[in-house]
């Protein structure tokens, strides 16, 4: 397999099945590809939903009984696809698939590590709170690491799967996101980043809280002295 595009899933019955349709009508040529969904124990309609998808040939689904977080939905991903290049896909719509293969292109022309950057790119509808906190925490991430990252917590990431091999990821939560960067960076590995549009849903749809903010300034900290 050449190509692996992980989609984290907790409660997103409203937008899943159209990410999904959006997913698997992208072209990545000639690349063989696949989707691993993990369904992070929802308790809405999103399992039902992910069995209308049943027949579509390239589609995994992996399932958590209980809630444990993105970032051990993102690591059984990682665990149960094949691809040389790995990609993260949101469930919701904030992060249009349309310019996924923009990314993969990167990699493919041998970049490492390309992350979709909100800040290079356009926002809309993202609250001041969430602006600051993440500019703050990108800042930050490019201080104590010495590396410019505008958006270390974009949710369009893409690895060579060499680049993640050894990075022995324990997060649950969106703790993810900081930890994969952190020791990314560690290794002396380059991100290249790229400018992409981003479109926030709802604040009462949101699942990220400010604590999990301060837990990923933390979570940069602990990475960069252990």
């Amino acid at each position: 397999m050449d190509l692996s595009i992980i989609v984290p899933a907790f409660n997103e019955e409203t937008p899943i099945a159209e990410v999904l349709m959006r997913v698997l009508a992208l072209s990545f040529d000639p690349l063989e590809w696949e989707v691993v969904v993990v369904d992070d124990g929802s308790f809405d309609g999103t399992a039902e939903i992910l069995k209308g998808f049943s027949d579509e040939s390239r589609l995994k689904i992996l399932t958590h009984k209980k809630n444990q977080g993105k970032g051990a939905a993102l690591r059984s991903g990682l665990e149960y696809s094949s691809g040389g290049i790995v990609a993260f896909q949101d469930s919701d719509l904030e992060y249009d698939p349309g310019q996924l293969p923009a990314l993969v292109r990167e990699i493919q022309r041998g970049a490492d590590v390309v992350y979709g950057s909100r800040f290079l790119g356009r926002v809309e509808d993202m609250s001041f709170l969430f602006y600051f906190g993440n500019r703050i925490l990108s800042l930050c991430t490019s201080l104590i690491y010495r590396a410019k990252v505008t958006d270390m917590e974009t949710g369009f990431k893409v690895f060579r799967r060499e680049a993640l091999n050894g990075l022995e990821l324990t997060s649950r939560g969106f703790d993810i996101e900081p930890e994969i960067t952190a020791k990314i960076l560690k290794k002396g590995i380059a991100i290249k980043e790229v400018p992409i549009d981003y479109k926030a849903r709802a604040k009462a749809h949101k699942k990220i809280t400010l604590g999990d903010g301060i837990r990923a300034f933390f979570t940069l900290i602990k990475y960069r002295f252990r």
